[in-house]
């Protein structure tokens, strides 16, 4: 257990402070919601009635959506772009998908390799592109189900104040949609940018995602130039 819990500990620190976050956001937003309630003049939730409701959902599903598609678009676009010196990026000459030498594939394969590595056909590419797939796949859905639950809200918030119900069509192409999703987008666009073109010039002695402290800036990682 101890052996794990040390080579697990990356994971398993932010698996902890995620659900620090997420409850401490659950217990905030109860409080807040309740306050807004009042003063409407409607009776407060329950905690259990506030984080299944569709408001809890729209909060949180928001910003997972923009986690995921800042990983998505960065594995992405780090298989065929670069960025001298940032140890984000490949090497000149890296770009694209690599050689079965150099991914460990096909007559390269080695004896303790992921099964799914050593199939051939769909198997093969499926798994060659997993992690892509699942970054999107969980953007997807965390795009969809607030959207959704959002729908649910505009129409509780039209019935308040009298206006007609839309559809769910109407919801994912109304400005306030799009307003609230790319508010979230774009922050997290800028703080991709930044680590990348940051970590040419700065450096943080032990972390992985630094290169050395004496690494010369236009190095991109250690054994390239």
């Amino acid at each position: 257990m101890r052996h794990f819990l040390r080579t697990s500990s990356l994971s398993l620190a932010f698996l902890i402070i995620f659900v620090l976050a997420l409850v401490g956001q659950s217990v905030a937003g109860h409080a807040y919601n309740n306050e807004e309630l009042m003063q409407h003049g409607q009776p407060a939730v329950t905690y259990l009635e506030f984080v299944t409701s569709s408001e809890f959902l729209v909060d949180v599903a928001e910003n997972w959506q923009s986690e995921f598609l800042q990983f998505f678009l960065f594995i992405l676009a780090t298989v065929w772009l670069i960025q001298r010196g940032s140890p984000e990026s490949k090497k000149y000459g890296d770009e694209g998908v690599g050689s079965d030498e150099e991914q460990r594939v096909g007559a390269h394969v080695r004896a303790d390799s992921p099964r799914w590595a050593k199939a051939r056909g769909w198997r093969r590419w499926i798994y060659s592109n997993s992690l892509l797939l699942m970054m999107g796949a969980v953007f997807l859905f965390s795009w969809f189900a607030p959207s959704l639950a959002g729908h649910i809200v505009a129409n509780e918030q039209n019935l308040q104040h009298g206006l007609p119900a839309e559809t769910w069509i109407d919801y994912v192409v109304s400005a306030e949609f799009w307003n609230r999703t790319l508010q979230n987008w774009q922050s997290e666009f800028l703080a991709v940018g930044a680590m990348v073109a940051f970590s040419i010039y700065l450096r943080q002695r032990g972390s992985s995602e630094s290169k050395p402290v004496g690494m010369p800036h236009h190095i991109s990682s250690v054994g390239s130039e």
